[in-house]
């Protein structure tokens, strides 16, 4: 059993940054994905970022067009960490972000993590942001 363990979120105003990070503890998947996504009230859930790493490749990523140059995820693996640098963020970036990670996954070349693939689930952390 994995539990992801995110950082609060937090409430800025449009044009701030937040971070945002998730710890997973419990028996640590490689190689596998990890990611994040939200829900807006009303909305369907959406993948924002997601991070494939392996033995030999470090670092395939993916980002939602809509966040695409303003957000960067990364995973520290040595402190088995994943964070969410959001930059120049907009009021429809408001919504409670979800960090998920997959079981094994492999990728080849291409980061390949599709929302079916992530097992296990954080409670969630809300991000809000004033116009």
């Amino acid at each position: 059993q994995v539990q992801l363990v995110e950082s609060e979120g937090g409430s800025v105003q449009a044009g701030g940054s937040l971070r945002l990070s998730c710890a997973p503890s419990g028996y640590t998947y490689r190689p596998n994905c990890m990611g994040w996504f939200r829900q807006a009230p009303g909305k369907e859930r959406e993948a924002v970022a997601g991070i494939y790493t392996d033995y030999t490749r470090n670092g395939l990523t993916y980002y939602s067009d809509s966040v695409k140059g303003r957000f960067t995820i990364s995973r520290d693996n040595v402190k088995n960490t994943i964070y969410l640098e959001m930059n120049s963020l907009k009021p429809e970036d408001t919504a409670m972000y979800y960090c998920a990670t997959t079981l094994i996954k492999w990728c080849r070349g291409t980061y390949c993590c599709g929302e079916a693939d992530f097992r296990y689930w954080g409670q969630g952390t809300q991000v809000t942001v004033s116009s």
